[in-house]
């Protein structure tokens, strides 16, 4: 009786784990048929768009479940559309559809598929947005006088609707950018203010000027005098090697199939002149600089650690030249003062990018548009954080709130003798805390 029970208590034991094994495979393909029908239900919604022309399913990243590369046909001037379309590249990294949507407007190309610190943080989905005229999102022939401020925000809102509409009817959107990322945020709300939920930007300049004089002053006050001394006797030794330097750039010119537009001996200058700038913008250190004794090919080889050649390498230029038109026309730049250098350069003239134009094109700054930012965000703006560095040399012409922020949810945080890397991740805990309780708050409204 005992070896019988045992038997039948076998038979039922296998019975109960095919059925289990079977349940769950069957459970399994049933989600994965869900799955499925949900991914072809996204690229099917994202093809029907009406500007899309192209979309390509891609390999998944961060924690993205689908990515998106998406092609939108977008009018060269939006104010006279017989001048044709151009292609706008879209990534879009889909999470879920009742997530918030982090809008990544670009200053530039896109160089990135992978979430940035805010999708990060709330593991939500990503629209990142390349600007016009950069990478491959340009028309054949550029007619300069179409890259403006105001075309490039309604291509921005043009993606931003359709995208809502197509998948997150009932999601926040918050536009977020870095540097010339955050400029074109900010103007992006300016001309659609309510286009967005909000908006987060990171170490954007506001400019007045197309040189404008205020980088002048932060150069000479950032930092302590005895760093300002040691930055300023390196750019004295450089001009003093000035001959040795040259023939140096010279010769990795050759090897390496370098130009510039105003030639070899500008060059060297230019760089030297930008070494300020530039050591404070990206963080760098004093004691990484090179001693009066240093042999020339050691002041060269720091020399373009800190500058690099890619602000005025033809190539590099030639790749800029979207950034170059907009800081020259609209939303302004720098000069470099020669003064302090005058016993080398023999003039006191501030030096100047009117060189970066196009070939055979120049045109009047003006002064307007960021005017009317600057208006804006004294008046009307809201929800808005800004975030900077300290030290950054862009900190120089930061965006400046005025007495009724604070009731229009407007923020700034500087964080202490930070560089153009701050992120919400290099604050300290206290302070993120409070950074992501207002965006938290932003979410939930």
């Amino acid at each position: 009786m005992k070896q019988i029970t045992s038997i039948c208590l076998f038979i039922a034991i296998v019975f109960s784990i095919n059925i289990s094994t079977a349940q769950k495979a069957i459970t399994a393909k049933a989600s994965t048929s869900v799955s499925i029908e949900t991914d072809t239900s996204i690229f099917e919604k994202l093809a029907s768009m009406e500007a899309v022309i192209s979309i390509e399913k891609r390999a998944s990243v961060s924690h993205f479940d689908n990515n998106y590369e998406i092609w939108f046909e977008q009018p060269i001037d939006h104010e006279d559309l017989s001048k044709g379309t151009f292609k706008q590249r879209v990534f879009l990294g889909y999470e879920n559809s009742e997530k918030p949507v982090f809008v990544e407007l670009q200053g530039y190309g896109i160089y990135s598929e992978k979430a940035g610190e805010l999708a990060n943080y709330y593991e939500a989905n990503q629209l990142t947005i390349e600007h016009r005229y950069f990478n491959n999102s340009k028309p054949e022939e550029i007619d300069w006088n179409t890259l403006t401020i105001e075309n490039a925000a309604k291509d921005q809102t043009i993606i931003i609707d359709a995208i809502r509409n197509a998948i997150y009817p009932n999601s926040k959107f918050i536009t977020t950018g870095i540097s010339k990322g955050c400029q074109t945020t900010i103007a992006h709300r300016n001309f659609f203010p309510d286009n967005v939920d909000a908006s987060v930007c990171y170490v954007g300049p506001l400019n007045y000027q197309r040189e404008d004089p205020r980088v002048y002053e932060f150069l000479e006050n950032v930092g302590t005098p005895e760093e300002r001394e040691e930055i300023k006797q390196f750019q004295n030794l450089c001009f003093e090697n000035r001959v040795s330097l040259l023939e140096i750039l010279k010769d990795t010119a050759k090897e390496h199939h370098m130009s510039w537009e105003f030639g070899e001996e500008k060059a060297i200058d230019y760089t030297i002149l930008e070494y300020s700038f530039a050591f404070w913008q990206w963080g760098n250190k004093t004691e990484d600089i090179p001693s009066k004794n240093a042999t020339p090919q050691e002041i060269y080889n720091h020399l373009i650690t800190v500058v690099g050649y890619g602000f005025f390498e033809a190539k590099s230029v030639d790749d800029l030249q979207p950034y170059f038109w907009a800081a020259l026309t609209q939303q302004g730049i720098y000069g470099y003062e020669t003064a302090p250098f005058k016993q080398y350069l023999n003039t006191e003239e501030v030096y100047k990018f009117e060189w970066a134009f196009p070939e055979g094109i120049t045109k009047e700054y003006d002064l307007k548009p960021m005017q009317e930012i600057k208006s804006y965000l004294d008046n009307s703006a809201e929800k808005i954080m800004f975030i900077y560095g300290e030290y950054d040399a862009w900190s120089a012409t930061a965006v400046d709130l005025s007495e009724t922020a604070d009731e229009r949810e407007m923020y700034k945080f500087v964080k202490s003798k930070g560089s153009h890397t701050t992120r919400i991740k290099t604050f300290n805990d206290e302070e993120q805390k409070e950074m992501y309780s207002i965006i938290d708050g932003w979410l939930k409204k």
